[in-house]
């Protein structure tokens, strides 16, 4: 089995309008090991996002490949590629993304309960005991604060132990105290679990906590940065 988890290759994303063409990744190639951590990081409008976006298989390159847990991207269709996320990959987005209409312990318990986990219910108690939210699990998001929101969708995230967590500016809305208490989340669970943690970020501390700082700059991936 290789040591590599996700192995991209000459990936470019091209978006034509009538009025211009939009080179928005331009010819990046990158490889990242089971396990690590690693940063993406750059100005606005890098290309950051839709990078991630390549990488987990919720958009195609317009050229190149994405190979992800040993399996083409490219060669998938959607039903085979959200299989795929299902098997092996969670989320954590800067918008939470929570549903409204289920409470906390609900939300945790989804993606369990769409793997046919019979301990949906005790895992994801456990795992929003894990995060520091056991008096909130009857709440709902409107009930919870941002930082709280955001624990349970790491708690959602990790439920399934996937292999590899996309987390797209975790700390983007939270206060300074808040966000240094998820990342400390994010990186322990990487450890326990052996995640392989890929996030885009804008904070420069939370990238040099990572193994790996992979930095593009107009669509383009820069010499290593560390």
């Amino acid at each position: 089995m290789s040591d590599n988890v996700i192995v991209a290759s000459h990936l470019s994303k091209v978006v034509r309008s009538p009025e211009a063409t939009l080179t928005i990744l331009d010819d990046v190639s990158l490889e990242i090991a089971r396990g690590s951590s690693v940063a993406i990081v750059g100005a606005s409008g890098s290309g950051k996002s839709t990078l991630l976006s390549l990488l987990a298989g919720l958009d195609l390159p317009s050229s190149g490949d994405v190979h992800l847990a040993g399996k083409n991207l490219s060669a998938l269709d959607e039903d085979q590629r959200a299989e795929l996320r299902a098997d092996h990959v969670g989320f954590v987005f800067q918008s939470f993304q929570l549903l409204d209409s289920l409470n906390a312990l609900e939300n945790v318990m989804l993606p369990l309960e769409l793997h046919g986990r019979r301990d949906a219910r005790q895992r994801a108690a456990h795992l929003l005991e894990r995060v520091g939210l056991a008096a909130r699990l009857t709440h709902y998001p409107r009930q919870l604060s941002g930082g709280e929101q955001q624990r349970v969708a790491i708690a959602r995230a990790f439920a399934s132990e996937p292999d590899i967590l996309f987390a797209d500016e975790p700390t983007g809305n939270l206060d300074a105290v808040t966000g240094q208490h998820i990342t400390d989340l994010l990186f322990e669970l990487n450890r326990e679990q052996h995640t392989t943690l890929v996030m885009v970020t804008h904070d420069q501390r939370l990238a040099e906590r990572c193994q790996n700082v992979l930095q593009l700059e107009a669509g383009r991936l820069l010499e290593p940065v560390q």
